[in-house]
């Protein structure tokens, strides 16, 4: 657990100092976006208004009403400060609107532009950030800043830097300023102005993004990099880890796969022991037989079950065997093991005399395998498998059906893997390594067989071995 929240707090901090490298970087390439032609565009704006303000002609229409004016506002600056406002604001309306009508920013934009060779798609915008008023001693009183908004003028021209004076520039911001002046006299009765030149492309930030696509790109595969590196180890660790907890439920388990023959081969002397078959000496022969195939059995468990592993590449030791007495013995030997527990066991064939060629270790596996998936997975009162054996005109059949509990769909598709296990809560004490069913699975394949499985919930499900003939 410490080793996960170690990763996701290591992936946090890398996609935060991404996060900030990306932004840090946008911000940088955004200021320095153009640089060259900034420069040349305040140089060549500068040199337009020297002498003047805002544009060329401009400082006239100024004039005219700040000092038509000016004597009525310093009267009215020391008698009442709400006339004096609306004075001032009807006096820069009155100024607004004469500087847009008399606007020559168009033309001047546009020589600036053709003598410098720039591009084509620059846009600007003029804005008026300030006006003030000097009446004595170099204190200006301010009648126009952003900050206070003008009642007169319409809210459409008044932005968050001043009131706009000309220009199609719509993304006014601190990145596109390319001049900001103020021009003022020290003299007695006279006005502060300022005024800012905002100049940029209309699709600034397209651009930037574009110029940062090489970095964002290696930003993006490096955090999908880091993601997959993850996604491998966590993988990894998963497979180990149940990898581990299988050896560790093999070595505490080893008796799944040794209990059949085991208890087959002690219930078998128990009744070799008792007077009543001693007593009738034709039923030892049957007895020691069992003991002997189990015994056979156990032998050759211990030789294939030494190394896990080597389940995966067994070799088929085939022979032709009358499959009707065979499922015969396995049926015998299994009722044998669970002589004492409430099953029922129906074996139904149709043939006596058809010949499998097969090999008995794997078949007695496989058969013992889903009978034990068939009673563990199993809360009737009396459970119940039913075998039954038919013979077609390509194919015999091997129909293996149990009345438990019984699979949804979902499960059917994991039945076979290795190491899996249903957690079933209808059933209690479904103990195993989730090995009996994939080693079924293993032989049938191996015998080139085919291996259906029908089941519906709450009435059991029924395993179809098909074998081809020929």
């Amino acid at each position: 657990m410490i080793y996960r929240v170690i990763a996701i707090i290591s992936f946090l901090i890398l996609l935060i100092v991404q996060y900030f490298l990306i932004f840090n970087t946008y911000n940088l390439k955004n200021e320095r976006y153009f640089i060259a032609a900034r420069d040349i565009l305040n140089d060549a704006y500068t040199r337009s208004v020297t002498n003047d303000k805002v544009y060329p002609g401009a400082q006239k229409i100024i004039d005219k009403y700040i000092y038509n004016n000016i004597s009525n506002l310093n009267a009215l600056s020391a008698q009442s400060s709400k006339k004096f406002e609306d004075l001032g604001n009807k006096v820069c309306d009155s100024i607004f609107t004469q500087l847009r009508l008399n606007s020559n920013m168009d033309s001047l934009f546009t020589q600036i532009i053709q003598q410098n060779k720039l591009g084509n798609d620059l846009q600007y915008s003029l804005i008026v950030t300030y006006l003030g008023l000097n009446f004595s001693g170099n204190n200006y009183i301010t009648i126009f800043s952003p900050n206070n908004k003008n009642p007169y003028l319409t809210q459409k021209i008044q932005t968050a830097f001043g009131v706009k004076i000309d220009g199609k520039l719509k993304n006014i911001n601190a990145q596109n300023l390319t001049t900001s002046l103020y021009v003022s006299s020290p003299a007695n009765n006279s006005y502060k102005i300022g005024f800012a030149f905002f100049v940029d492309t209309p699709h600034r930030y397209i651009a930037v993004f574009k110029q940062m696509l090489p970095m964002l790109f290696l930003s993006v595969f490096s955090i999908l990099l880091v993601i997959l590196i993850y996604f491998f180890t966590f993988k990894n660790w998963l497979k180990q880890k149940k990898l581990a907890d299988m050896h560790s439920d093999f070595v505490n388990s080893i008796t799944h796969e040794f209990h059949t023959p085991l208890a087959t081969i002690m219930i078998a002397n128990k009744n070799l022991q008792t007077e009543k078959i001693i007593a009738h000496r034709e039923n030892i022969l049957p007895l020691t037989k069992i003991i002997e195939r189990q015994s056979q059995r156990l032998k050759t468990l211990f030789a294939r079950v030494l190394d896990i592993t080597t389940m995966n590449q067994f070799t088929l030791n085939k022979k032709e065997v009358l499959i009707g007495d065979l499922l015969d013995e396995i049926l015998l030997d299994y009722r044998l093991m669970v002589s004492e527990t409430n099953i029922e066991f129906v074996f139904s064939k149709n043939d006596n005399h058809t010949k499998i060629l097969l090999d008995r270790f794997w078949f007695t596996t496989m058969l013992f395998n889903i009978f034990e998936n068939g009673i563990k997975y199993n809360n009737s009162s009396i459970k119940k498998i039913e075998v039954n054996l038919s013979d077609h005109k390509d194919i015999t059949e091997i129909r293996v059906k149990d009345n438990g509990v019984g699979m949804p769909n979902d499960t059917i598709k994991h039945i076979f893997e290795k190491f899996y296990r249903e957690t079933n809560p209808q059933v209690k004490d479904a103990n195993g390594l989730g090995l009996g069913l994939f080693y079924t699975r293993q032989g049938i394949h191996a015998h080139g067989w085919r291996l259906k499985v029908e089941s519906k919930e709450k009435e059991g499900s029924t395993f179809i071995i098909i074998i081809p003939k020929g």
